[in-house]
């Protein structure tokens, strides 16, 4: 059995599978419950001055992935530091807490929670190329705390330059990525945004937008040595190993845990570890940054290189000819790959259902 422990900052945790800043840690009850049911590590709902007063409805579940228009906790930052944070301490694993966003703000909230936090999360929700607002907002937790401080991210095209800036400093570790917006999604029946938001906008999240968060944490960990907490669309155990090889030392779960409730964290720990022994990884640790290793041996082509069929596995659904542009599959007796046909797109082999084809990436 793979050795799933981790240790970042001096904090130790039992796996790499966190809750994250959002309704999946709405309160302490919920995040004792969610270490109960095998959450490595607790990352509480942010908080802010005042509470939130969220629009109504606030989550939907699309077809093309999950919206809202969530802000920070509703619950006011007493009710926190007098009940929330002494009740998610007793699940008895490392917690974050999350605090925004100003650094005014974060002066005054910081002293609050300073005799609960392991490490704190600071989210700012900035998409700028200044990152002048967000160092500020860092120093001013730093000041007021001894415990690591990790800046939560938004996606960005620079995300290299602001993730270095950060590092420098001072930040401790950075978490990635915010959710993705602003996005819209409309009821057909009745003409109207299906978010309670005054423009009718919402924030996209769950695997919609895991790709982006993948290629974010991949170019930061390639220009910093402090750690990187992921999070951005993790459903399983192989989602979280993927995360895990792109750079990220642990992952966030948030919309998977709002949509399959909190036994969750321990489901995909539980898938995690089947992932690493079956691959004969002895550790987590063994395939932090995996990728960035992988890349540096890869060779670059512009030629075709057909997939192999597994026939014993193919079921012969059909449902990579279906998909096949250039006409090179038949399936009679058993399927057929028509090399001088074949593209070496990939396509066929990432909707198999099976895992019957197989490609080359290297």
């Amino acid at each position: 059995m793979s050795d799933l422990n981790i240790n970042i900052l001096g904090m130790k945790f039992k796996n790499p599978i966190f809750t994250a800043a959002g309704p999946g840690a709405k309160d302490g009850e919920l995040c004792f419950e969610a270490a109960k049911l095998g959450a490595g590590g607790i990352v509480t709902k942010t908080i802010s001055v005042n509470p939130a007063d969220v629009p109504r409805p606030c989550m939907a579940k699309t077809n093309s992935g999950f919206l809202n228009t969530e802000l920070w906790s509703e619950l006011p930052k007493e009710q926190w530091v007098e009940k929330e944070y002494k009740r998610a301490k007793e699940a008895g694993v490392p917690m974050i807490i999350s605090m925004g966003y100003t650094a005014d703000q974060i002066k005054q909230i910081a002293p609050l929670v300073k005799p609960y936090a392991d490490a704190v999360e600071l989210s700012t929700h900035y998409v700028g190329t200044n990152v002048g607002p967000i160092v500020e907002s860092m120093r001013a937790a730093k000041s007021a705390l001894d415990c690591p401080v990790f800046m939560k991210m938004s996606p960005h095209t620079d995300i290299q330059v602001i993730a270095k800036a950060l590092e420098d400093a001072g930040a401790d570790g950075l978490v990635m990525i915010n959710s993705l917006g602003p996005c819209m999604a409309i009821d057909i029946e009745s003409g109207y945004p299906i978010m309670g938001s005054k423009t009718g906008y919402g924030w996209l999240s769950g695997a919609s937008i895991r790709p982006l968060a993948i290629r974010n944490i991949y170019d930061a960990a390639q220009v910093i040595k402090i750690p990187i907490i992921g999070v951005g669309g993790i459903t399983s155990g192989r989602d979280a190993a993927e995360m895990l090889m792109a750079g990220a030392r642990a992952v966030q779960v948030c919309t998977e845990a709002i949509l399959e409730g909190p036994a969750v964290y321990g489901k995909i720990a539980k898938e995690l570890n089947e992932f690493l022994d079956s691959h004969g990884y002895k550790n987590v640790n063994d395939i932090v940054g995996l990728a960035h290793k992988k890349s540096a041996n890869r060779i670059f082509r512009t030629e075709s290189s057909p997939p192999v069929v597994n026939q014993d596995k193919c079921v012969k659904c059909g449902q990579c000819k279906v998909s096949c542009v250039y006409e090179a599959i038949t399936i009679e007796d058993k399927l057929v790959i028509d090399n001088s046909k074949c593209f070496g797109c990939g396509l066929c082999v990432t909707k198999c259902p099976k895992q019957a084809l197989a490609i080359e990436y290297k």
